[in-house]
């Protein structure tokens, strides 16, 4: 598909788990808290000592991957014979043709309990991509696999899909 294919639907989420920023930032925080500790205070951590350069470098990729990781959204584009679901800030996306989708409908999910969690998952119930929330759009494929996205509008999601599905 050209970028030029019109977009029927769109939608864009965070990844909305409230204290996921304050997890994902301790690595970082704790090896600046390292840095710092052996470059202005002068003691050294553990048994070997590690160059204050090198834990500085490693303390700014930390930091730089730390702000990529809280900046990645779930993107979810409609268009014409597509679907498509990508991860902006990530190299990862997944086109899905219309007519390799038999049904989709809107559905309620518990992310923790049905999938495990926030993201690209695998679960009982099928393969998952989900951002936030509780809702989404469950597609059966005509392989018979099942593909949820989570939505937070998922019944107009679902009714966009059908229609153009119907009308390829």
């Amino acid at each position: 598909m050209s970028k030029r294919t019109p977009v029927i639907y769109h939608e864009t989420q965070a990844f909305g788990r409230r204290y996921s920023g304050i997890i994902l930032a301790i690595p970082p925080a704790a090896l600046i808290f390292i840095t710092c500790r052996q470059w202005i205070w002068h003691q050294q951590w553990g048994n070997s000592r590690i160059p204050t350069s090198g834990l500085a470098a490693l303390s700014i990729l930390l930091v730089l991957v730390y702000l990529r990781l809280i900046t990645v959204r779930l993107v979810t584009d409609l268009r014409p014979r597509e679907l498509q679901v990508r991860l902006s800030g990530l190299l990862w996306k997944r086109k899905i043709p219309l007519d390799r989708i038999r049904t989709a409908r809107a559905i309620a999910y518990d992310a923790i309990r049905d999938f495990g969690g926030y993201g690209i998952r695998s679960g009982l119930r099928g393969k998952a991509y989900i951002a936030s929330g509780s809702g989404g759009v469950e597609l059966e494929l005509q392989s018979g696999s099942r593909l949820l996205i989570g939505s937070q509008q998922p019944a107009q999601l679902a009714r966009a899909i059908a229609a153009w599905r119907l009308a390829g």
